[in-house]
């Protein structure tokens, strides 16, 4: 029989870890990938399995690719910390791949995720497939400082339930990661586009523009206003800190 692999990475996820692996329980094998976490996360993991591997944190990709590599089973199936597998998921994962008749290699799952508790149905959020079930023989890592994925050397298909992504419980939770995004965004980018005057005047309300308008956002309320507001404000983080580069670079 195909066995499945419920994948997590985290690091200090106290908050989230346990309503994760509660979504999880369904699989045959749980396996964390923890980049030493100095609050209880762990404690709280030992509860649902005894399969966590500490690694040091060397960047998405990498912290992945060794989560990956602890695996047994022929199937995988990853969720972030801040994900959850509703039951209806479950059900339809379980109904294909125990089918012992599966010809896809991986499945893209459509993801509902949540801002201030809200799920935000427009802006390009929804439904915003993500390739989380796949067969551990055909699955890499696309290698990228920030937004990597996994990725399948092989066929995929779609499912039709949804993953829950609890993204952002407080604003100055996001200003914190946004924060680090574009740090790492600003990395991947430079030396590939120059970042000018007007690039930095015109292109983050451009993207506000895109996103609140042609995209839909203000469709979700308020909610969708602070959404395309933080993607203005990520897009202008991201064009500063490449002019920064680039003026540290001219000046040395």
């Amino acid at each position: 029989m195909n066995k499945i692999c419920g994948l997590v990475i985290c690091h200090n996820e106290e908050k989230n870890i346990e309503d994760c692996l509660k979504s999880i329980l369904w699989c045959d094998e749980i396996v964390i990938a923890d980049s030493f976490s100095t609050d209880n996360t762990l404690n709280i993991a030992k509860n649902y399995t005894d399969k966590i591997f500490q690694n040091e944190w060397k960047g998405f990709a990498a912290q992945r690719k060794f989560a990956l590599s602890k695996t047994d089973s022929e199937w995988i199936f990853s969720l972030d910390a801040d994900e959850r597998c509703t039951s209806e998921l479950a059900s339809e994962i379980k109904s294909i791949i125990f089918s012992g008749n599966v010809s896809e290699d991986g499945f893209e799952i459509p993801r509902k995720s949540f801002f201030l508790n809200k799920w935000i149905r427009h802006g390009g959020w929804y439904p915003n497939y993500q390739l989380r079930l796949f067969r551990k023989s055909k699955a890499g890592v696309t290698d990228r400082l920030v937004h990597e994925s996994y990725s399948v050397n092989g066929s995929k298909s779609r499912l039709k339930n949804d993953i829950l992504h609890y993204t952002v419980t407080s604003v100055s939770e996001f200003v914190t990661r946004i924060n680090s995004y574009s740090d790492l965004s600003a990395l991947e980018k430079y030396g590939k586009r120059k970042t000018g005057f007007f690039q930095l005047l015109i292109f983050p309300g451009l993207a506000f523009l895109q996103q609140y308008i042609l995209k839909g956002n203000f469709l979700d309320g308020k909610e969708g206003l602070m959404v395309s507001k933080f993607h203005m404000m990520t897009k202008l983080l991201n064009y500063m800190k490449i002019m920064e580069m680039q003026i540290k670079d001219k000046a040395n």
